[in-house]
């Protein structure tokens, strides 16, 4: 989520400027993504797990610092360490460890999704971009005008698990940044909303 908090859905609003060359490797436009995480950020807000109703069924508060690249992360109160397994959900949301701290945009094996490519998410033509670490896949949508990650899945045995994106922006004193994501764990008839209350 820290990486959404800078990503393509405020650049490509408010810049409108290209921020990577049209020619950029599949790395280099994850190495754009990265500098739009800010180093030292602290946002809170709450997890909402709802059914396909709209019911809630679940919900918590949390608080995200980043620090000198280092993340910790407090879930109603109670500070989290980074589990063995950063794909595994959050207090039975949809929410995963990757998803608040996008920890796949360090992974070293990244290719362009030839089949995916030029892809529109928000309107905004995108490059799909592949990373791999051991068993775990993860595929983002990049804008291929300001280099800004727009929406990712985990992908498993060939097919999505877990999609992410932002829905909403907001301006926290004078940085814009999405203030509500959404989680899916594809085909679990639930899905996970993440607001951002308040982000300094």
């Amino acid at each position: 989520m820290l990486g959404l908090l800078a990503s393509a859905l405020v650049a490509t609003n408010v810049l409108g400027e290209a921020a990577i060359p049209a020619d950029a490797t599949a790395a280099e436009m994850v190495a754009s993504c990265r500098t739009m995480i800010p180093a030292d950020v602290e946002l809170s807000g709450r997890i909402v797990l709802r059914n396909r109703r709209g019911t809630v069924k679940a919900e918590h508060s949390y608080r995200l610092a980043r620090k000198g690249g280092a993340t910790t992360l407090a879930v109603d109160g109670v500070t989290r360490e980074k589990p063995a397994d950063a794909g595994a959900s959050i207090m039975g949301t949809d929410v995963t460890w990757s998803d608040l701290t996008l920890d796949y945009l360090w992974w070293d094996d990244v290719s362009f999704d030839a089949e995916r490519e030029s892809e529109t998410v928000h309107g905004q033509v995108c490059s799909a971009i592949v990373m791999k670490r051991g068993d775990r896949l993860v595929r983002v949508w990049v804008d291929r005008k300001t280099g800004a990650m727009m929406q990712a899945e985990e992908m498993s045995g060939g097919k999505p698990l877990r999609r992410l994106w932002g829905t909403r922006i907001k301006k926290f004193g004078d940085r814009w940044a999405p203030n509500v994501l959404e989680v899916e764990t594809v085909g679990s008839g639930h899905r996970t909303k993440i607001t951002v209350e308040d982000l300094k």
